[in-house]
């Protein structure tokens, strides 16, 4: 399912890498080009890969709430990395967050056998997360020079070809004929509108705001998948997810509303 979400995401950025090719724009230098692979590295086969493998093992409302851990991850990535400096009130966000992550995996232990929440879909989960944090911060500092459409057709296409290799080692090829119509459109959808254009529309908007500021507007997709995995898929969420699922998002927008207000180093139109 990641394979052919991605195949599909290329073909969305094909058009971006071939008028990219007749435009004159700075030259990708070696160093440059290695921190792009090592991005899409990080950020196509091992996020995607954990990510759907703890998605398989657990809820979608579980890993809606986990999340919900990225906005805080990306704070403190931010703050290691990009010199922004925590005060007491992030440092207590940050450990709320981790408290809240806590809870939920503990709501979550016990179901495993029934197809419920699980401590190993909960963890993977977070490890992809912490994953995709080093994809957005590489991406961001190559986005100093480059452009974000740029740097998003470049990584999904490096990505995707390093995924093909995975995969098809992994698994053999991927089935064709026992595809349904409605799979495959579900594919295109998910690669072309839910990979290629979120990823783009993403990398332009942190390259024009700081990362903790950003990562404010993460907190949308724990609080909707966690409703809609409860309203659409019959999940169940117990008092301890709702307690840590509460305490992630308190501590996201705790943090993340107060990022300084400070400009990008570079804007690229």
């Amino acid at each position: 399912m990641v394979l052919y979400r991605f195949l599909f995401a290329s073909l969305g950025m094909l058009p971006v890498v071939l008028t990219a090719g007749r435009r004159r724009g700075p030259r990708w230098t070696r160093r440059e080009t290695t921190t792009l692979l090592i991005a899409a590295t990080l950020g196509i086969p091992l996020q995607f890969l954990l990510q759907f493998e703890g998605l398989a093992r657990t809820t979608v409302s579980h890993a809606s709430l986990m999340v919900g851990t990225m906005p805080v991850l990306l704070a403190l990535g931010a703050s290691i990395f990009a010199g922004e400096r925590l005060d007491l009130i992030g440092w207590l966000a940050l450990a709320g967050s981790t408290v809240g992550a806590a809870l939920i995996v503990m709501g979550g232990s016990h179901a495993a056998v029934s197809g419920g929440p699980s401590l190993a879909g909960d963890l993977l989960v977070v490890v992809s997360l912490t994953i995709a944090l080093g994809w957005i911060l590489m991406n961001k500092s190559l986005m100093q020079v480059h452009s974000p459409l740029a740097v998003t057709a470049y990584g999904i296409l490096s990505g995707t070809a390093m995924l093909v290799i995975w995969v098809t080692a992994v698994d053999g090829p991927p089935p064709v004929a026992r595809v349904s119509m409605t799979a495959w459109l579900a594919l295109a959808a998910s690669g072309i509108l839910c990979t290629a254009t979120t990823t783009a529309l993403w990398n332009w908007g942190i390259h024009h705001v700081p990362a903790s500021r950003a990562g404010v507007f993460l907190n949308i997709e724990p609080a909707l998948g966690s409703w809609l995995g409860v309203q659409l898929l019959g999940d169940k969420l117990g008092p301890f997810a709702w307690v840590g699922g509460g305490l992630i998002l308190a501590a996201a927008v705790t943090l993340t509303a107060r990022g300084q207000e400070t400009e990008p180093e570079v804007i690229l139109e």
